[in-house]
C-alpha cells in the first residue's frame, strides 16, 4: 500500500509533467534554432544571388514575381501558424477525434 497521500502523488505527477514539457520544449528550441538559422541564412544568400541576376541580365528578371509570390503566401501561412499557436490550437490534440466520435454516437442513435 501506497503511504503518499493522493494530493501529494498529484502533485509530484504534476511536478514532473511540468519538468517534461519544459525539457521538451527546451530540446524543440535548440532543434529549431540549429536547423532553421542555417537554412535561412543559405535562403536569403540564394534570394540575394537571384536580385544580383535580375539586375545584371535582362534575362533574369522573369524569376522574379513567381518567387515574390511564394515568399508572400508561405508568410500568410506562417501568419496562420502564429495565430493558431498564439490562440491556444495546438493546446489539446486529441479532444476533436473524440468530439467527433461522440457526435457520430449521438446522430447515429437518432437514425
Amino acid at each position: 500500500m501506497s503511504t503518499q497521500s493522493p494530493m501529494r502523488t498529484l502533485t509530484t505527477v504534476t511536478s514532473s509533467t511540468r519538468k517534461n514539457r519544459s525539457k521538451a520544449w527546451s530540446i524543440t528550441l535548440v532543434f529549431g534554432v540549429l536547423i532553421l538559422i542555417p537554412s535561412m541564412l543559405g535562403f536569403i544568400m540564394k534570394f540575394g544571388e537571384l536580385i544580383e541576376l535580375t539586375k545584371g541580365a535582362s534575362d533574369g528578371g522573369f524569376a522574379i514575381t513567381p518567387v515574390v509570390n511564394y515568399l508572400l503566401a508561405s508568410l500568410g501561412f506562417l501568419c496562420l501558424l502564429l495565430w493558431a499557436a498564439m490562440n491556444g490550437m495546438f493546446h489539446d490534440l486529441e479532444h476533436p477525434k473524440y468530439t467527433m466520435l461522440d457526435n457520430e454516437r449521438e446522430l447515429d442513435s437518432h437514425v
